[in-house]
């Protein structure tokens, strides 16, 4: 397979590789793309959970996306688990710098079994100061009612709360269904102009341990590829939906998914 794509994933470490920079690797290499990171965490966690986060210095995040873009430019950008003030402001220094493209915002903000990964000003910070720079955020559910303070219970309270998200400059907001009880997931794509609304059969399982890290980066992926934003989401979308149907079952809580499922 040829590569002509790079990418630069801003994220935390995943030490059980389900979610985070290990799930981020292995989406882009399965999609053709050359993967860049700079770890802004390492955790210790395994599908049951999260033990513990230790933080990489805001200074050294910065030199990771710096050093990495001064020698290969990436053509898109994923940014994932921002949990500090001072980290998300070395993050909006490098995009003031650089002048990024095709920015992938994951607003990661609580891990599959419940902790939460980010403290309320950072959530602030995050949502006006890189909101503005980014082409689409995609916050699931849980992550979209910490966003704009109300709760989220109907297609309708999605598309609205997307609306609202635009109002801090992204250019697409993507809300994605799958915290929602129906047996008819919708992923719910705005922008100033459209609604799309991506619909998919429920997958009876535990096993979706990394799936926003997964859509994220793939999202990333496309658009480096250069299709459009709702391209890049449908082709993103059934990506995971096939990582989810093929999981391997692995652990004792929830389960990771198999980022290898469009190799069979």
């Amino acid at each position: 397979m040829k590569i002509n794509c790079k990418i630069l994933i801003i994220a935390g470490s995943d030490s059980s590789g389900g979610a985070g920079i290990q799930a981020d690797i292995k989406t882009a290499t399965v999609n053709g793309v050359y993967a860049m990171t700079a770890i802004t965490a390492i955790t210790a966690q395994n599908t049951t959970g999260v033990k513990s986060i230790i933080s990489i210095s805001p200074k050294e995040i910065y030199n990771q996306i710096s050093f990495s873009a001064n020698d290969i430019y990436p053509d898109s950008i994923k940014v994932g688990m921002l949990h500090d003030v001072k980290i998300i402001k070395q993050v909006l220094k490098s995009f003031k710098k650089y002048k990024f493209k095709n920015i992938v915002i994951d607003p990661v903000m609580i891990a599959k079994g419940g902790q939460k990964l980010i403290n309320d000003q950072s959530i602030d910070h995050l949502k006006n100061l890189l909101f503005p720079f980014s082409t689409i955020i995609t916050p699931n559910i849980p992550e979209a009612e910490a966003l704009i303070g109300n709760k989220i219970l109907t297609l309708t309270d999605m598309i609205y709360a997307a609306k609202l998200l635009l109002g801090f400059g992204p250019k697409f907001v993507l809300i994605k269904g799958g915290h929602n009880n129906n047996k008819l997931i919708e992923d719910v794509l705005v922008s100033k102009n459209s609604i799309n609304i991506f619909k998919n059969n429920r997958i009876n399982t535990k096993n979706t341990h990394g799936t926003g890290c997964t859509l994220s980066t793939a999202i990333a992926c496309f658009l480096a590829k250069k299709f459009t934003v709702n391209e890049s989401c449908k082709l993103a979308i059934h990506y995971v939906h096939k990582a989810i149907k093929l999981n391997p079952k692995f652990g004792r809580g929830h389960g990771p998914i198999n980022h290898m499922a469009i190799l069979k």
